[in-house]
């Protein structure tokens, strides 16, 4: 049985200034269908949501919904009035169910109850006397518990929150949803992941989170090259079916190329050698050339970038404590962090993640217990605040302020526009001023900033947000070969499983397990049994539904005696510490004959024969006295715990 269809897009087009974002685009939506929209970021995701819900305005196309179909739309950056509280914003939508129980509780507050016998018989009719007991359980799923708080006062990601349960009250046919995965913490998303797989809404969304596309939608839309290519399954498959398409479309590009060069070689011969028909085949050429200029290869981009020297000691934290008034955030915390570790942090929101990784890097204090940072760890830090740029500066100049080359290590080296390119921004979007550009390229270049320093641990927090499918895939291939330490403090469940090798999870009131593996091992050893998803309108399963319970079970304990004493920082051998005296004094000669050779070498007074054992000898003596320093690096790290 053919499906109803909901909406039709026909011959969609929207530019911004100079910018096609679309181009006679069309798709259609039928009904019951989950639809994932995906693109790079600046394609345009964002602002065709904001056009089917007419929130901006298109140049050319036709687009049909459904005769009363009730959409319901979270923005990425929602807005209601800052006076209102958050039980009253929740009322906002204007569904019939809400305006009966607002027309209920006016006639009830009213002098002498006007039509109050009406509003009672109506709210009977559509089961609303529980109404606001579902807003307010809908709100704490989602973490908010004040539903007297102001507007105004909310964070951002709080009134996200209160958007989307707003939203998820209206019980629309066709939900509309713009990265509702951000903001919220783990346990917020598997909720709403089960709340989806469940509905029998329609659904249109972007989101980055690739779980929850692959368990929710089962069509994905793709945006690229202002066309849209639908796959009719979910993420996996779509994964699948692109790579066939992309495999295809190189391999004609390449034959195409082929023919080109061909031909062009034919073109540059003199009229008298063309032969017969050379008319018609210079016709045919230069339809050829501008095929040619308008095809190209999608080969796979690869992120590469130098990391410094990173020594064996990395941070030990000394059974840290740290809190806020009542809120306990570390509590006796012991952690040695090993070289070359990648590790996950996880926990709902307001746990202490963000705070831990502040202490770590100097910007907190911790109340008691001391952290010991390594000689050679040079951090790199990307925060959900550090990310301020000039924006009236043009791309390349924001890089160039930085570094005009990245060394890439083995002799090589990319300059900024080049490096900017392994960013995927092109020439033409590297001269555009900052302000031009897209949340998640902002969130592309806060993080190129950031890499191009050479650091050696990396410190990422929430480095997904709003950062698309393409830059996350190719920054999960740099992480997983980064030659360096990750602390990756995250939502993206993908993300994580593809990048960590272990995983704090931050459970409150300093709790934290310590659990050897990715966060999808972590939640399989927890072994919740799955719950059933809220159904709109079902308020006996929004009573029984509960998010999962980490229990204390998983609390990292203080470490005994023993164990302090396995983790303790080790000693020098009685062989190493006279390896280390004597690296002093050999690092001290070879210093002294470097001087020389040099000050020898600028003196002018030295034959040929001189000047060329010299010459041959300074990079040898150099790489000598680089290996030695290294070595002695390290084992002043040992020895400094002695």
């Amino acid at each position: 049985m053919a499906q109803t269809t909901i909406l039709d897009v026909r011959g969609l087009t929207k530019r911004i200034g100079n910018l096609v974002l679309m181009e006679n685009l069309s798709f259609s939506l039928a009904e019951g269908r989950k639809v994932g929209i995906i693109a790079k970021n600046g394609a345009g995701k964002s602002t065709l949501l904001n056009i089917l819900c007419d929130d901006e305005d298109y140049e050319a196309g036709e687009i049909v919904w459904r005769r009363d179909l009730r959409v319901g739309y979270l923005r990425q950056n929602p807005w209601y009035p800052e006076h209102l509280t958050v039980m009253e914003a929740c009322f906002q939508h204007g569904t019939p169910t809400a305006e009966i129980v607002l027309s209920y509780q006016t006639a009830l507050n009213t002098p002498g109850n006007p039509d109050l016998d009406l509003w009672i018989e109506r709210m009977e009719t559509a089961n609303a006397w529980d109404y606001e007991a579902r807003i307010k359980q809908v709100l704490t799923m989602l973490k908010i518990h004040d539903f007297n708080a102001k507007i105004g006062h909310l964070s951002g990601g709080q009134l996200k929150r209160v958007a989307l349960a707003n939203i998820l009250l209206t019980e629309p046919d066709l939900l509309v949803l713009d990265e509702p995965t951000n903001h919220l913490d783990l346990e917020m998303i598997e909720w709403l992941e089960r709340y989806l797989q469940q509905t029998t809404m329609s659904l249109l969304m972007v989101t980055h989170d690739r779980y929850f596309l692959d368990r929710v939608c089962n069509d994905i839309i793709e945006l690229a090259d202002h066309q849209v290519y639908p796959y009719h399954g979910n993420y996996s498959y779509y994964l699948e079916k692109r790579q066939e398409r992309i495999e295809q479309r190189n391999a004609a590009a390449e034959r195409l190329g082929s023919l080109y060069r061909k031909e062009l070689e034919w073109m540059r011969r003199s009229p008298q050698a063309r032969g017969h028909k050379a008319k018609y085949r210079e016709e045919a050429f230069y339809k050829l050339e501008e095929r040619a200029r308008n095809t190209f290869r999608e080969d796979k981009a690869r992120l590469e970038v130098k990391s410094t020297y990173i020594g064996s000691k990395i941070f030990e934290m000394n059974y840290v404590s740290k809190a806020f008034g009542n809120k306990v955030i570390l509590k006796d915390f012991y952690y040695n962090f090993t070289r070359y570790e990648k590790l996950g942090i996880v926990g709902n929101n307001g746990t202490g993640k963000t705070t831990f990784i502040k202490m770590l890097l100097g910007y907190v204090t911790p109340d008691n217990g001391h952290i010991s940072v390594g000689q050679t760890v040079r951090f790199g830090y990307y925060s959900q605040e550090g990310m301020q740029f000039n924006t009236q500066m043009k791309v390349i100049d924001a890089v160039r302020n930085i570094a005009e080359y990245v060394d890439l290590g083995h002799g090589r080296k990319l300059s900024a526009g080049q490096f900017l390119q392994q960013f995927l921004f092109p020439p033409e979007t590297q001269h555009n001023y900052i302000y031009k550009l897209s949340g998640g390229e902002l969130r592309r270049l806060y993080l190129c900033t950031v890499l191009m320093q050479s650091p050696n641990f990396l410190v990422l927090d929430e480095p997904t947000n709003d950062l698309d499918i393409v830059t996350l895939q190719v920054l999960e291939e740099y992480l997983r070969e980064f030659e360096g330490c990750v602390i990756i403090v995250s939502h993206d469940r993908y993300f994580m499983d593809k990048v960590v090798d272990h995983v704090l999870v931050f459970q409150g009131e300093g709790k934290i397990k310590d659990f050897p593996g990715n966060y999808t091992q972590y939640r399989d050893s927890v072994n919740t049994p799955g719950e059933s998803a809220i159904t709109p309108g079902d308020t006996t399963a929004y009573k029984r539904a509960k998010l999962p319970d980490e229990t204390a079970d998983f609390v990292r304990e203080k470490p005994s005696s023993k164990q302090r004493e396995r983790n303790s920082p080790r000693r020098l051998t009685y062989k190493e510490n006279k390896e280390y005296e004597r690296l002093e004094k050999e690092i001290s000669d070879l210093e002294t004959e470097k001087s020389q050779i040099v000050a020898d070498l600028s003196s002018g007074t030295l034959s040929v024969e001189q000047i060329t054992a010299y010459s041959k000898r300074l990079p040898l003596l150099q790489e000598e006295l680089d290996t030695k320093e290294m070595r002695w690096l390290e084992l002043s790290e040992i020895a400094e715990g002695d």
